[in-house]
């Protein structure tokens, strides 16, 4: 019996590391361990790390800090993590990665905005213009440094939800609006920040 038990749960495991998606919809996703992260991720050590349970990532005004997953996300799928941003002004969230478009969802504190809008990403520039886009979707929300917030993003038949704190929220259509319609994950960040929780779970 424990021999069976062993053999399925190795089964899953390769069947896990070979998709080309970055979560199942039988297990959630998380970054729980380094090896996690160097393994699925693309990044610069000095940029995005760990820190026992907490992702770090540390960038500037002048020098966005990008973690870029190595897979695509699902088609149906939803992201919960808890965020802090602890210096500067943004964080973002990078959805469908797909060459040098994806879609933003984040959150700014210099216009105190939740904002979906249309992503730019040069990985061998960060000159402006070469990073960001245009909002389209916008909502007022209260940010704060030094503050955890829960993130909740979810895309469903093609319909992108993204709220903070089950109180402030912004829906869209993808197809209707002209935004990326699949990719990779990325997160983003022009200071400090800090992420726990991260679950990435795919929807039926």
């Amino acid at each position: 019996m424990k021999i069976k038990f062993t053999l399925l749960l190795v089964f899953n495991l390769i069947m896990i590391s070979c998709s080309n998606t970055i979560s199942t919809t039988k297990k959630g996703y998380a970054i729980t361990q380094k090896s996690e992260l160097k393994s699925d991720w693309n990044l610069d050590s000095k940029e995005w790390f760990l820190e026992k349970d907490t992702l770090i990532g540390i960038g500037s005004p002048l020098k966005w800090s990008v973690l870029e997953s190595k897979k695509k996300l699902s088609k149906n799928y939803e992201i919960n993590l808890n965020v802090n941003m602890t210096q500067e002004s943004l964080f973002e969230i990078m959805l469908h990665i797909d060459q040098n478009k994806y879609i933003r969802t984040y959150l700014y504190k210099i216009d105190q905005n939740l904002i979906i809008g249309r992503g730019v990403y040069n990985k061998n520039s960060d000159e402006y213009g070469k990073h960001g886009g245009p909002s389209i979707f916008t909502k007022a929300i209260n940010l704060e440094n030094n503050k955890w917030y829960s993130v909740k993003v979810k895309v469903l038949n093609n319909h992108l939800f993204f709220s903070v704190n089950d109180e402030t929220s912004l829906e869209c259509a993808i197809v209707g609006n002209n935004l990326s319609q699949k990719g990779k994950l990325g997160f983003i960040t022009n200071g400090k920040v800090k992420i726990t929780d991260i679950i990435i779970k795919n929807l039926k």
